[in-house]
């Protein structure tokens, strides 16, 4: 089992940068597909990013391509995601998630694992 805690939500303008870091404890992130997603309000949550065990495959949703980047460190079990170029329509709570599955897989409901999310509220 193991224990997600994502940070670095805030408050950023339109066209601005943060970045997200998740946090896992317990097993060893190495084990683990790693995803996040959002959820805006009155919204299904959606998939933005995945990263494969050893960081060799990553995706990305149409959305969030080419302004995020999703990345790990297997040895501080920590993963981020750089988000940049920042828009309205990025305002949403942020979820980090761990797949027990070796394949990268865009569907929430694939994922074993979560983190209590962070919020990002991006100002026009």
């Amino acid at each position: 089992q193991v224990q997600l805690v994502e940070s670095g939500g805030g408050l950023v303008q339109a066209g601005g940068s943060l970045r997200l870091s998740c946090s896992a404890s317990g097993r060893s992130s190495s084990n683990y597909v790693m995803g996040w997603f959002r959820q805006a309000p009155g919204k299904e949550r959606e998939f933005v990013a995945a990263i494969s065990r050893l960081g060799i495959s990553k995706y990305y949703a149409d959305s969030v391509k080419g302004r995020f980047t999703i990345s790990r460190d297997n040895v501080k079990n920590t993963v981020y995601l750089q988000m940049n170029s920042l828009r309205p329509e990025d305002t949403a709570v942020y979820y980090c998630a761990a797949d027990r599955d070796s394949s990268v897989k865009e569907s929430d409901v694939e994922y074993d694992f979560w983190g209590q999310g962070t919020q990002v509220t991006v100002s026009s």
